[in-house]
């Protein structure tokens, strides 16, 4: 029986620093307000007029160099993203042609908001467990600088840009992605949404003149929803694979606001030392988050780790993962 084993792991974060400080002099808003509230104290803008796949590519160059793949054995590229360059073609396209790995290799993106990583290692672990693909790069590459309205102090101090990539590979040893639950709940579009630009509200000089064109977010409806349907689909996993908290050495949750994180941790009865979490320097880099995180992190991961990883996004759309560490 085929598993499918992460083999390698990269993350890139733009050098261009926003922090608090700085926020406060655009928005009315202070150091205390947004650390008090999100936990967030800086994060990184991405600031060369290039767009999401930009940092892709510079990720995706990251992992191949780092896991001595040459880019002719990539057999699929999948990206997740929410703010892709254009409405087509895909971003995943643009990478693997500036990565030089669309010689053989098929790409494409996929829309599961600050989900999207997680569902595109489900993905992965599909195509290479059934032995249909042998390399598959999962990338997420998020300019949430791109749809973040820095007039709204309730949503600008959240975000920032970066890109995580892992490197998916076939293996008979019983590692790697193990399982994975992920639901959606398309009642969820009124709380979080990106009302205009789409086939549904295309954009005009009124829309734009509106505001229409920045992420809208109720964040008392999405705390609520990510809080619980995190903590269930976390609860739901560990119970499907016989797992206790003392099982896992890992979780690593979307870092989507510091209270979240806390929130889901404690209620789960996880020790707060096994709870991964970067979002104070990062922000919410949307799907990008939990790569990113991992990476930032690597050097604390063991052969053998159980992690589990959850997240929660538009749509709404929310899931976990378990898998076994083994690099």
């Amino acid at each position: 029986m085929l598993h499918a084993k992460i083999t390698g792991i990269a993350s890139y974060v733009p050098d261009d620093i926003l922090d608090n400080e700085m926020l406060s002099h655009m928005v009315d808003t202070t150091d205390e307000w947004i650390t008090t509230r999100v936990g967030i104290k800086q994060r990184r803008i991405l600031k060369n007029g290039k767009g999401s796949s930009w940092m892709g590519v510079q990720v995706v160059n990251r992992l191949l160099q780092s896991t001595g793949t040459d880019p002719d054995e990539v057999d699929l590229l999948i990206c997740a993203t929410s703010n892709p360059d254009y409405r087509f073609p895909s971003t995943a396209s643009i990478i693997a042609h500036q990565c030089g790995i669309e010689k053989k290799a098929y790409a494409y993106d996929i829309q599961a908001a600050c989900t999207g990583f997680l569902v595109a290692l489900n993905d992965a672990r599909a195509y290479v467990s059934s032995g249909i693909y042998k390399k598959v790069v999962v990338v997420s590459a998020e300019k949430m600088s791109s749809m973040t309205n820095y007039t709204d102090r309730a949503t600008c101090p959240l975000f920032g840009d970066g890109a995580g990539a892992m490197l998916v590979e076939p293996t008979e040893d019983p590692v790697g992605i193990i399982d994975g639950i992920f639901h959606v709940d398309g009642s969820g579009l009124e709380h979080l949404v990106y009302k205009a630009g789409g086939s549904a509200m295309p954009a005009t000089p009124e829309t734009v003149a509106a505001g229409l064109h920045f992420l809208y977010q109720e964040g008392r409806a999405v705390y609520k929803h990510a809080v619980i349907d995190m903590l269930t689909s976390s609860r739901d996993i560990m119970e499907r694979n016989n797992l206790t908290v003392d099982d896992i050495q890992w979780f690593v949750p979307h870092q989507a606001n510091l209270r979240i994180i806390e929130a889901v941790g404690s209620r789960l009865g996880i020790d707060e030392s096994k709870v991964l979490i970067n979002i104070q320097e990062r922000g919410n880099t949307s799907a990008a988050t939990i790569p990113i995180c991992i990476d930032e992190n690597k050097h604390r991961l063991r052969k053998g780790d159980k992690l589990i990883l959850t997240a929660f996004g538009a749509g709404f759309t929310w899931g976990a993962l378990y898998l076994i560490w083994d690099i």
